[in-house]
């Protein structure tokens, strides 16, 4: 994807943190969840639009339940749309992804702080 596609991409992601160099993030899993949209997008899983709408849908959940919408939560409301969109088109369902995110807790309580995390099979089994 050219920059100037992902550039009009990102312009219609309502409240998306970025300066002129694109889009910013504070954490690597915010990155990855960023790269993972794009990717199920350009694989054809949903619409530009379809994902705008979605993430907007979720935004407005979050601050009806009281979210103060400093910023620090946008990527966690960008990680739910995903995921909402993922098990409505049937690529997982809530059970598959509870599994994969309890998972990835288990890796990362055995993973020395600085040292990338490694999702392993017996990850699975706890």
């Amino acid at each position: 994807m050219s920059d100037a596609a992902l550039s009009g991409l990102v312009a219609v992601v309502p409240d998306l943190p970025r300066d002129q160099g694109g889009p910013i993030f504070r954490e690597p899993w915010e990155a990855q969840a960023f790269a993972m949209t794009l990717a199920l997008y350009r694989r054809g899983l949903f619409t530009w639009p379809e994902w705008a709408a979605a993430l907007a849908d979720e935004i407005k959940r979050a601050q009806q339940q009281g979210d103060p919408d400093r910023g620090d939560t946008y990527y966690q409301h960008w990680l739910a749309a995903l995921e909402q969109l993922v098990t409505a088109k049937g690529v997982a369902d809530l059970a598959m992804l509870q599994r994969y995110h309890d998972a990835w807790d288990h890796a990362a309580d055995r993973t020395p702080h600085g040292t990338p995390i490694e999702l392993r099979p017996e990850d699975f089994h706890n």
